[in-house]
């Protein structure tokens, strides 16, 4: 997992990803994690956590040699029912404005730039 969103990462990605993240989430919520496989691999990954407020999908990523394949648009199609299960209204995505390529994705899906909204963020 830590492997593939290593390779698959955005550029603009600023939380590190190690190990005792990924158990924190899996111990938190480990439905929120979801994963594509390819035979024996796994080749995508999204999460779709529920803040019992609104759904969010993060960490949507697809090995470049598995893109434009349609699993990018599967993961969301998954996420976005398991956070309508939980009871969510309305799901977010950031997205970096200077990365074309996700951004035409998530706009492909059905999402729309928020023009009033901007995301403040802050490591603890």
């Amino acid at each position: 997992m830590l492997g593939l969103w290593n390779l698959a990462r955005s550029p603009l990605a600023t939380t590190d990803d190690d190990p005792g993240a990924l158990k924190r989430l899996l111990a938190r919520d480990g439905s929120a994690l979801l994963v594509a496989h390819v035979h024996d691999s796994i080749v995508g990954t999204a999460i779709a956590a529920w803040d019992g407020w609104r759904g969010h999908i993060y960490r949507l990523a697809v090995l470049p040699g598995y893109r434009r394949q349609g699993i990018g648009r599967r993961l969301v199609a998954s996420g976005h029912e398991r956070l309508r299960d939980l009871g969510a209204t309305r799901v977010n995505a950031a997205v970096g404005e200077s990365d074309p390529g996700p951004v035409s994705f998530w706009l492909a899906v059905g999402y729309e730039r928020d023009p009033e909204l901007a995301r403040y963020s802050k490591n603890l």
